[in-house]
């Protein structure tokens, strides 16, 4: 059986939507709502970049009426865990191996009840053996819905800075890749080094030079990472905010 997040996406966009209207205002959801980072760890296959993904929970309280805690929670994908984090990354480089079919059930069940899953190619290409890998994953986890590109009037792109495309490490591909669900897109695969534009050493200098664009585009790739997070809380609710809004306290959507 499944396991039942002990958040849902009614009170995290209600809770945010109210952060949006009123902006003085924070999450009322109890020490629950303190955002972190899940990193999904694959023993040999993946990356482990916390102080990328504390840098962005900063920017997010700095940016934002979210709450956060700068921390970021180590787990394998079959680690029930998962369900205790509503944003979770995965950073590979070279082919992820084949995931056991509990941990595919797991992370497509996370997915399903409002999960949000970045995974990030720190090769930068986007195109290479962990991108072959990626697409592999993807087609276990929704055998009929295909990874694919998203528009570039998706709502990633508007749900706090108005961005024109991705961007990260490198320009990567050019565009960012999801699954979606129904309203929303759960999974989204960046393949430009995301998390290398953010991660810093222990004494906080930036680890990675970003290429071309130097330190405008590292800006750049940090707004993305706060959009990202936004959508991930709150998915289409600026399409029209206020009328989402109020159907949902009249309880005729979930």
């Amino acid at each position: 059986m499944p396991h039942s997040p002990p958040w849902n996406r009614r009170e995290l966009l209600l809770a945010m939507g109210a952060a949006a209207i009123w902006p003085g205002s924070s999450w009322a959801l109890g020490d629950r709502s303190q955002l972190d980072v899940a990193e999904l760890h694959i023993p040999g296959a993946t990356i482990h970049r916390p102080n990328a993904w504390k840098r962005l929970l900063f920017e997010v309280i700095q940016s934002t009426s979210v709450e956060a805690t700068p921390r970021t929670v180590k787990l394998s994908p079959e680690d029930p865990a998962l369900f205790n984090h509503p944003f979770s990354v995965l950073v590979g480089q070279g082919a992820l191996p084949p995931l056991s079919d509990a941990a595919v059930r797991q992370i497509e069940s996370y997915l399903t009840y409002g999960g949000f899953l970045l995974i990030d190619d720190a090769s930068g290409s986007g195109d290479g053996a962990f991108a072959r890998s990626v697409r592999d994953l993807c087609r276990r986890l929704f055998p009929t819905r295909p990874l694919s590109a998203l528009p570039a009037d998706h709502a990633i792109y508007r749900s706090f800075f108005m961005l024109d495309g991705p961007i990260g490490r490198t320009r990567g591909t050019g565009y960012l890749e999801g699954i979606t669900l129904g309203p929303t897109t759960p999974l989204v695969f960046c393949g430009a080094d995301l998390s290398g534009a953010l991660d810093r050493s222990p004494d906080g200098r930036d680890r990675f030079p970003v290429v071309p664009g130097g330190e405008s585009q590292r800006r750049e790739a940090l707004k993305l990472s706060v959009n990202l997070v936004l959508y991930a809380l709150t998915s289409n609710y600026k399409h029209d905010i206020a009328h989402v809004l109020e159907l949902m306290r009249e309880g005729r959507i979930e």
